[in-house]
């Protein structure tokens, strides 16, 4: 990669992290309003179309795109994420952006502690110091044991460890299917398995809510467009620490908007979090 393909490739990371920070104060406006997963099922429904486009523009098409030796594998990986989002928008109904976020951004941790069970990587005192490390700031920032211990926290957690699971499988099926196949996947099964799940929980919208979820729609899918961009001319390695601004953008729109707080253990332990989980990455480019 050159120089400026790898600028190109941060500016594009940051430019996706304020989007899905966007979304993120969309999806918890919405949700807050209707029930969470009539606007997931909503959203996924722009998110499909968004993806079978991108395939059939591409060559060999949507069948192309859907050709697998794993479909099993695809499909269950493609539920994960759109139940773990599911998780999460409720995550922000219950804790808000802050804090569900502070939790959230443990998943890298649990990526590199999960690396060795599911996809055979060796993890070393290194890393696992850090993983240890990470898991002290997401204990201080979910203080158990003293005051009152919120059961909600765990919420984002929950979340938290789905997505680490999700990327793990990404990889895993990686080794034999393109990106393209697994974001067609991603895309189609989400929104089947949403909707069947979510067209029980219909509620009428105001004209204005629909704008907002149209916004939302657009956020989901240029977020995924810039992030696929991103990839494209830069090393994940390299911009994947600058995904961690997204915590930031998150912040300025649940103070600014929202009204939140940020409590002085949720700083401290999202700083604790954020160096462990740098560390980490650090230490997957210089060992690959």
């Amino acid at each position: 990669m050159t120089e400026q393909n790898t600028k190109l490739g941060i500016w594009m990371m940051l430019l996706t992290t304020f989007i899905f920070a966007v979304q993120d104060g969309l999806s918890r406006h919405l949700a807050g309003e209707y029930n969470v997963y009539m606007v997931i099922m909503v959203r996924y429904w722009f998110f499909a179309a968004f993806v079978i486009t991108i395939a059939g523009r591409k060559a060999g098409g949507m069948r192309a795109a859907a050709r697998t030796r794993q479909p099993l594998l695809q499909a269950f990986r493609a539920l994960l994420l759109v139940t773990e989002i599911c998780v999460m928008v409720l995550a922000f109904t219950l804790l808000g952006l802050i804090e569900s976020h502070a939790v959230f951004a443990c998943y890298p941790l649990l990526i590199a502690a999960l690396s060795g069970p599911v996809l055979g990587e060796r993890v070393g005192w290194r890393r696992w110091t850090a993983i240890g490390i990470g898991f002290i700031g997401v204990l201080i920032i979910l203080q158990p044991g003293i005051g009152v211990f919120q059961p909600e926290a765990i919420v984002p957690l929950i979340a938290a460890l789905m997505f680490a699971l999700y990327g793990l499988l990404t990889r895993y099926v990686a080794r034999q299917d393109s990106a393209a196949t697994s974001f067609f996947w991603t895309g189609v099964v989400g929104s089947i398995g949403m909707t069947i799940f979510g067209m029980w929980f219909w509620e009428p919208m105001t004209t204005a809510d629909w704008g907002w979820m149209a916004i939302l729609c657009i956020t989901g899918a240029s977020g995924h467009y810039t992030l696929i961009k991103c990839y494209e001319v830069a090393e994940a390695s390299a911009v994947q620490p600058f995904a961690y601004l997204q915590l930031v953008f998150v912040s300025i729109i649940g103070v600014s908007v929202f009204g939140e707080a940020i409590r002085t253990n949720v700083a401290i332990g999202v700083t604790i979090v954020v160096a462990a989980g740098l560390f980490t990455l650090w230490r997957e480019r210089v060992t690959s």
